[in-house]
């Protein structure tokens, strides 16, 4: 298949990819200097943070609570454009003797907060980068929820920003600071190597079936608070992950986790992706409901191609991803039930119990193995069978939420502790990588990568 020019539905980025590239890389030749990936001054004198949070919606109170399980991490402001959130926020720190200040404005916010350490941005994904953007330049390392932007322009400005002053920008693509993820890439696949020749990667995130959101009506925002804000209507604003304007679709909002593990794995972002999906189930949404993309990605021991779907229609079988070798395979979550490694049946019994005495892995039980049942049949079938896989479990116990090491990691970045697991440069590869998929599925085509469009 030929490499096919971007669709007019790119149109909304203003420039395509490629001619971004070269505009964005004049306009920015001051600020190529190298990432800070730690923090160089001290934190509150104290040695207690005192923090912020732009956008205190429902990503930004999951967050919130994780932050209230981190000692010496204090909220200072809360600042969203609706009373509802800045209510229930509030009241929400008060109860935990955290009393803040709270704004309809971030701007005000950043004039009056002048003791802040670091502000998270939990905004809709079209504002990270104006929030993002003002926060590091008025000299707050910031904690931005992925995707950095809808928007690949707006992305490497908030890149660019980080450079420029100095300060911490973390993307909040999670994975990357959880534990079995970490031992998982470190341990099974980079030390023992027990996939062998990873050929093939899948990853899924299934939702089910979901309306609209609503919104308690002594709480609706009035039309002239809406447009001061960008918003045409109630139901755009609390449904904002739908519109165009405001947010990437599912394919954004859902597979950015997943497919951020895609590149991270395989240690190198791909060459090309065609996808197919559509707007086939929920009526008014302006983004395809429902997303089938394939990858490939060259790896120094040859091509890797990688599957990933999101449907929000079932939530079959859940969320997960896995990596499939000649060898080996293996499979993570978030949700620690389908966290398993699974050997090949044609290797040698016991090939694998060194590391097991090694601490990388444990037996499942023999009645979680659950071997096919022998049949009369199974002499003259078994020519087209493969052995059964053999599973194990990875002994790695997660205590915390999905959020809360992310977050510590940010933290403790701020204080010069340790480096960032996801800095704007990695988040900016992601962000390519995922944004495209939606081009692709406008295109009907397979688009092809330049290295130089992950780079900033």
């Amino acid at each position: 298949m030929t490499s096919a020019k971007k669709p007019q539905s790119d149109s909304r980025r203003g420039l395509s990819r490629r001619d971004f590239l070269t505009t964005t890389a004049a306009a920015g030749a001051g600020f190529w200097l190298t990432s800070p990936l730690r923090a160089a001054e001290p934190a509150s004198k104290n040695g207690e943070l005192h923090i912020a949070i732009i956008g205190a919606g429902t990503q930004g109170m999951v967050l919130m609570q994780n932050c209230l399980k981190i000692p010496g991490v204090r909220f200072v402001a809360v600042c969203d454009i609706w009373p509802y959130s800045q209510r229930y926020a509030s009241r929400r720190l008060k109860a935990y003797k955290q009393e803040v200040n709270v704004y309809e404005d971030y701007r005000e916010m950043l004039e009056k907060e002048k003791a802040l350490d670091a502000v998270i941005v939990a905004s809709p994904d079209w504002m990270h980068a104006e929030h993002a953007i003002a926060c590091l330049q008025a000299g707050k390392h910031v904690y931005c929820e992925k995707e950095m932007s809808n928007s690949l322009e707006k992305a490497k400005q908030m890149v660019l920003t980080a450079r420029q002053t100095g300060k911490l920008l973390q993307i909040g693509h999670q994975r990357r600071s959880n534990p079995r993820y970490i031992f998982a890439l470190e341990k099974i696949i980079r030390d023992a190597k027990l996939l062998g020749r990873i050929t093939t990667g899948y990853g899924q995130w299934n939702r089910g079936k979901a309306d609209d959101r609503g919104w308690p009506k002594e709480y609706e925002l009035d039309k002239a608070t809406l447009n001061k804000y960008g918003y045409d209507t109630m139901h755009q604003f609390c449904n904002w992950r739908w519109y165009r304007k405001y947010g990437g679709g599912p394919i954004e909002d859902l597979g950015s986790h997943q497919i951020d593990i895609f590149n991270w794995f395989l240690d190198t972002p791909p060459k090309s992706v065609m996808a197919s999906g559509g707007m086939d189930y929920y009526k008014g949404h302006e983004w395809y409901d429902n997303v089938m993309a394939i990858y490939e990605f060259d790896t120094p021991a040859g091509v890797v191609r990688a599957f990933y779907q999101v449907l929000t229609t079932t939530s079959a079988r859940g969320y997960y991803e896995t990596f499939m070798g000649d060898e080996g395979t293996l499979q993570l979550s978030e949700d620690p039930r389908k966290c398993r490694v699974f050997a090949e049946g044609h290797l040698p019994l016991g090939a694998w119990d060194k590391w097991a005495k090694k601490g990388y892995l444990i037996k499942l039980p023999v009645e979680e193995q659950k071997p096919e049942a022998k049949g009369e049949m199974d002499a003259i079938t078994s020519v087209y069978k493969s052995p059964p896989q053999i599973g194990w479990l990875m002994p790695v116990e997660v205590e915390k939420s999905y959020h809360q090491a992310h977050l510590e990691n940010f933290f403790d970045a701020v204080r010069g502790k340790g480096k960032l697991n996801c800095p704007p440069e990695v988040a900016y590869e992601t962000a390519v990588t995922v944004l495209t998929v939606n081009d692709a599925v406008a295109a009907g085509k397979r688009i092809d990568f330049q290295p130089e469009e992950f780079k900033v």
